[in-house]
């Protein structure tokens, strides 16, 4: 009887936790809105937009889906996709002038209203800071809402890796970013939307995840999201119960 009681105990916990009605009721009552990134808030893969640029497309494409579906660790996967990559600064900076981030339709409407009903909307990316910093000055996002992985070159432009010291450069880092805002803020109620794996797993310590497949549709994620859209009006429309 044991065994019985204590097993399944969390999984209980977590399923009463990401019901359907209760996770628009989270939703609606949140101190806190965090956002993945890539193919979330924007219509890309920042790093595969990076890599086509650089003329690898193909190749680092393909492990982005593997890390976005869980089939391989996020620091693997970035670490194996920037090997490949290997861009300059001044390839990353090109990048941003000649092809910057298409935002998600409805996304800009959706973080206005979170804005005027007071909720605190923050980014939490996998992608690279330099990129998500011009997503926040678009959606007007303070920059010390975004935590992203940071880009490290040498003196003369070339690249040197990443800051593997960033919680958002591993598996679990969306999580730990959640847990951190909610000690430096005294959140009680966060909700964590995006479209990947690294999203869901945030969840806890998000108090509720919704998945997004207005981009692309992860079958793992909607499978394991108790509220999964395919628009940010079905959220906006949400907010409207207010």
């Amino acid at each position: 009887m044991l065994k019985l009681l204590f097993v399944p105990y969390r999984r209980c916990t977590r399923r009463m936790m990401t019901t359907l009605s209760q996770t628009k009721e989270l939703f609606r009552r949140a101190e806190a809105v965090c956002f993945d990134v890539d193919s979330t808030v924007i219509k890309e893969e920042g790093i595969d937009e990076l890599a086509k640029f650089c003329g690898v497309g193909d190749a680092v494409t393909e492990m982005t889906r593997k890390a976005m579906g869980g089939s391989m660790t996020f620091k693997k996967a970035l670490t194996e996709r920037l090997s490949i990559i290997r861009c300059s600064r001044e390839q990353v900076n090109k990048l941003i002038t000649d092809h910057p981030p298409q935002l998600t339709p409805g996304v800009r409407e959706l973080v206005d209203r979170l804005h005027e009903l007071n909720i605190k909307v923050f980014l939490i990316s996998g992608g690279f800071r330099c990129i998500v910093e011009h997503v926040a000055t678009q959606l007007n996002i303070p920059l010390n809402h975004v935590y992203a992985n940071r880009l490290k070159f040498y003196f003369n432009g070339e690249y040197a890796g990443f800051d593997e010291s960033q919680p958002t450069a591993e598996s679990g880092g969306k999580g730990k970013v959640i847990s951190m805002l909610k000690e430096q803020y005294g959140y009680e109620t966060v909700v964590m939307i995006g479209d990947g794996a690294t999203d869901l797993e945030a969840c806890p310590p998000a108090s509720a995840f919704i998945g997004f497949g207005g981009n692309v549709v992860r079958p793992q994620v909607k499978e394991r999201s108790s509220w999964y859209v395919t628009s940010f009006g079905e959220l906006l429309k949400e907010l409207e119960k207010i």
